[in-house]
């Protein structure tokens, strides 16, 4: 359904609601601070960006938003790809880059696939996310410690051996005041869950360095002072050799994006006890990040930490969101020179504080105890992440899964011929048996053979059937195919059949489909096959199979062969 959920709700509002979203908002909105100029620093831009991109982009995923608690601003996610953007082709290519991914999660949404998501695997996401979680603490490092260091390299082991070689260099005061802001963090929660420790540990560290004048990096001293003035609108200059190669890392951002925005959301509806509208979610994620570049932000999506702080706080409907996008703007216009005063490490400890708490360490080593298909997925996009770049760890990481689902998928398909002679102490064991439609149970008319396929007929499984398919001197005069256990089939499974039909033909053999489900069956029907065996010679169940081949052996005795070859086969005799 594409429609807001604020458009639905806002006619069931209450003052006191209202009052809580208000609230919720408010506290939201200094809950994002931090985390937005942080988020933005660590992606390479400066902080006003971030900012600039929980307000535009906060307000629109609210106003918009398919999910009733959902917040929206810049996340850990991004900060990999947006560095390596900024780093590459600059902020017109951030910004192009952010609309291109904008575009593509409107139609994602459009076309309904915000169920599609929830088909990536568990391990593909871990893997990355824990990935992007060392790489922003690593980020950090340089900050948290106060080091003299004029360029840090971008790849990730360069970085740690320029960190080790530079120890030196570290300021003693910036490690006191990370550290102090890490105990905070750490502690606040045992003294209130209400003012969040990010908050309190920005504001102490901040005051700690402004009165005692402490030899610390700030964001003024660094960045200049952040900007009282809202942006003007200004589109990017599109350079199509540009957007050629930014096809790749809009898809990322479309994708991390969709997984974080829909992720967040179906947290909220466990902890509000509602459901969320997932392609509308898509549509207004897509709609931000449309908007939001240009104005000068960077990329948005739903931030589940600050929707679970919304929720904590009484917030219920889409107004605390749209409250949280004002606070944030007030905040800029009024008291940007204030949080130029943030020392940089404060900020270093905020993200690694946001960092382990996104690296879910807890999930990872539980599934290194997963089977070892699963644990290579897991690691091949971990490291991939780390080392070399998120786009190329969400490419391979979902190749390789869908490479491992399809070789299971193949395992438990089987095919075989099930028309055979059998032991006394298999026929005891056959006689025991609880299933009424066992093939053994049936009389088998001579010159029949039944070929039973049992899974998924796809392409992963296609060369079982035709390694099934035995090769005899003398052919039998029909093969019935039981299709009981396929629920679906495709192209390739259509193409093996299709030859294993054209074969029989050849040797003048009669096929007949017993079983056939809902999906086969549209898919012979649409693929012409059903009209190349004929509707005769496709049946519900084995029984009615074998009564058809009994009517057809029946009709040769008689003499009468040519009632009976195949279609096609009479086709291919007259030319």
């Amino acid at each position: 359904m594409l429609k807001p959920k604020l458009f639905t709700i806002i006619k069931t509002l209450t003052k006191k609601q209202i009052i809580n979203d208000l609230t919720a908002g408010l506290i939201v909105g200094l809950v994002a601070l931090p985390l937005a100029i942080a988020f933005a620093i660590a992606s390479g831009v400066p902080p006003e960006k971030g900012i600039i991109t929980g307000i535009i982009g906060g307000f629109i995923i609210s106003f918009l938003g398919g999910s009733r608690v959902q917040i929206g601003g810049p996340t850990g996610a991004f900060v990999i790809i947006v560095y390596g953007i900024v780093q590459q082709y600059g902020m017109n290519g951030l910004m192009i880059a952010t609309f291109m991914a904008g575009i593509i999660l409107v139609i994602m949404g459009v076309a309904k696939l915000g169920a599609v998501i929830k088909f990536i695997p568990f391990t593909v996401t871990v893997g990355f996310t824990s990935g992007i979680a060392v790489v922003i603490f690593s980020s950090q490092v340089k900050d948290l410690l106060g080091m003299s260091i004029q360029n840090v390299p971008a790849d990730f082991l360069e970085k740690w051996y320029v960190f080790l070689t530079h120890l030196s260099s570290a300021n003693i005061y910036a490690v006191a005041i990370a550290a102090a802001s890490l105990i905070i963090m750490i502690f606040w929660p045992k003294v209130s869950r209400k003012i969040p420790g990010s908050i309190v540990a920005i504001i102490v560290s901040t005051l700690a360095v402004s009165l005692f004048k402490l030899p610390v990096e700030t964001i003024e001293s660094r960045f200049g002072a952040i900007s009282a003035s809202f942006p003007v609108p200004e589109l990017p200059k599109i350079n199509f050799a540009i957007i050629k190669g930014l096809i790749q890392p809009a898809t990322a951002i479309a994708l991390l994006a969709a997984i974080e925005a829909l992720l967040s959301a179906v947290v909220a509806d466990g902890m509000i006890g509602k459901k969320h509208r997932s392609n509308m979610e898509l549509v207004a994620q897509g709609v931000a990040n449309i908007f939001t570049p240009l104005f000068g932000g960077i990329p948005a999506t739903g931030a589940i930490a600050r929707t679970a702080t919304n929720v904590k706080n009484g917030g219920r409907t889409p107004i605390a969101g749209i409250v949280h996008a004002f606070v944030l703007l007030l905040i800029m216009l009024f008291f940007g020179k204030l949080a130029g005063l943030i020392p940089m490490s404060s900020l270093a400890a905020v993200l690694v504080i946001v960092s382990y708490n996104m690296s879910e360490w807890r999930t990872f080593k539980a599934l290194l105890k997963s089977p070892r298909s699963d644990i290579a997925v897991l690691l091949t996009t971990f490291f991939l992440t780390v080392i070399f770049d998120l786009t190329l760890a969400i490419e391979v990481g979902m190749v390789l899964a869908v490479l491992l689902f399809m070789h299971r998928m193949a395992l438990v398909t089987n095919v075989g011929v099930v028309t055979r002679e059998f032991s006394e102490e298999e026929e005891e064991e056959e006689e025991s048996s609880a299933d009424p439609n066992s093939i053994e149970r049936k009389l088998i008319p001579e010159g029949v053979e039944v070929y039973e396929i049992n899974g998924p007929f796809f392409f992963g499984a296609a060369s079982k059937f035709k390694d099934a398919v035995p090769e005899f001197e003398k052919p039998p005069k029909i093969r019935i195919v039981r299709m009981r256990n396929v629920p679906a089939i495709d192209a390739t499974g259509l193409y093996a059949l299709t030859e294993f039909y054209n074969d029989s033909v050849r040797m003048g053999t009669q096929v007949i489909l017993s079983g056939v489900h809902t999906q086969p069956l549209v898919a012979i029907t649409q693929a012409g096959f059903l009209d190349k065996i004929g509707e005769d010679n496709v049946y519900g169940n084995l029984d009615d199979a074998l009564d058809r081949a009994r009517e057809i052996l029946g009709m040769a005795k008689v003499g009468r062969p040519a009632d009976f070859v195949p279609t096609v086969k009479r086709e291919m005799d007259k030319k």
